[in-house]
């Protein structure tokens, strides 16, 4: 049997290999490990070329890094040509100059594409976003379509993930809080008949499934809650008149506004949408509550029943 090497073999060895990283080490013996060619310098000293190389690498060392200028502040997250890993040099300074647009004329002179578009930089960092923001809105045929459609439904547009579907649905969020503000609290709510339209609008017209609110006032037709009474289908939603009358006793109204959306984008009446509405104007009397109107709302635009002479 041979002996085994001695340990300090083994030591060298691990150290050789180890020093593949950083390139030439020098070990105890004043030796120098070429691990290049995997060969021991001689022993009377190390070659020139060793001592420069070991001179500017030394153990564990790194060059210094090139500085980097500060970037600019509207030039962030340029999209990357697909299939090449690198930025279009055209795209390093679109981005830039659409936030620099925004930044100095606000909405003025972009059309419902560009405003997405931008909305999108925030959300896909490295891709073109124009292409996402057309597809959205040829899918669903608005901007306020896209920002209220369903996340599963705009995960199946080409480019729109996770991020990019919550993100429009914080959007949406935003939009439909903001016409809300705009409800007068203390305020009689039928002299401000255009912010009530916003409101209702903003919050129905595109939702996917018919949703039942009711607008509660109290004696000077001031808000006192706007709530969902019933969600249905696309295309029907139960609605129980005495469940609305007793939430009205609840609240202390003494008024109610109706209002409910059609799916399919028509706003038209159904005789089921009058006979409804009779029969909670019906019981409201009794109880001396006064209904208002009852809105239905579309896409394309909406219908009051009151107006309409058919309440």
């Amino acid at each position: 049997m041979k002996p085994g090497p001695a340990p300090e073999a083994d030591e060298r060895a691990l150290v050789a290999t180890a020093a593949t990283v950083v390139g030439r080490l020098p070990v105890d013996d004043g030796n120098t490990l070429d691990l290049a060619g995997d060969t021991a310098a001689p022993p009377d000293g190390p070659a020139p070329e060793a001592v420069e190389e070991r001179a500017a690498f030394p153990l564990f060392a790194m060059p210094p890094l090139p500085p980097v200028a500060p970037p600019d502040r509207f030039a962030r997250s340029a999209p990357v040509s697909p299939g090449t890993g690198t930025t279009p040099p055209d795209a390093l300074d679109h981005r830039a100059r659409v936030r620099a647009r925004f930044a100095r004329l606000g909405a003025e002179g972009f059309d419902d594409v560009e405003l997405l578009e931008l909305a999108l930089f925030r959300s896909i960092a490295r891709r073109d976003t124009k292409p996402v923001a057309k597809a959205l809105l040829k899918r669903f045929g608005s901007l306020g379509a896209v920002l209220a459609a369903p996340p599963a439904l705009l995960r199946e547009i080409d480019g729109v993930g996770e991020v990019v579907a919550f993100d429009l649905g914080v959007l949406n969020a935003i939009a439909k809080a903001a016409a809300r503000a705009e409800l007068p609290k203390k305020e009689s709510l039928l002299g401000s008949w255009d912010r009530v339209l916003a409101h209702v609008r903003t919050t129905l017209a595109h939702e996917t499934r018919e949703q039942f609110r009711v607008l509660f006032l109290n004696k000077k037709n001031a808000l006192i809650a706007d709530e969902v009474q019933q969600r249905g289908t696309i295309d029907h939603t139960p609605v129980y008149p005495r469940e609305i009358v007793r939430r009205a006793l609840e609240l202390s109204a003494s008024a109610l506004i109706l209002v409910h959306n059609h799916p399919s984008g028509d706003p038209s009446p159904s005789t089921a949408d009058i006979e409804m509405t009779h029969r909670i104007v019906e019981i409201a009397r009794g109880l001396e509550i006064s209904v208002h109107d009852h809105l239905i709302i579309g896409r394309n635009g909406y219908v009051s029943l009151k107006s309409e002479g058919l309440m």
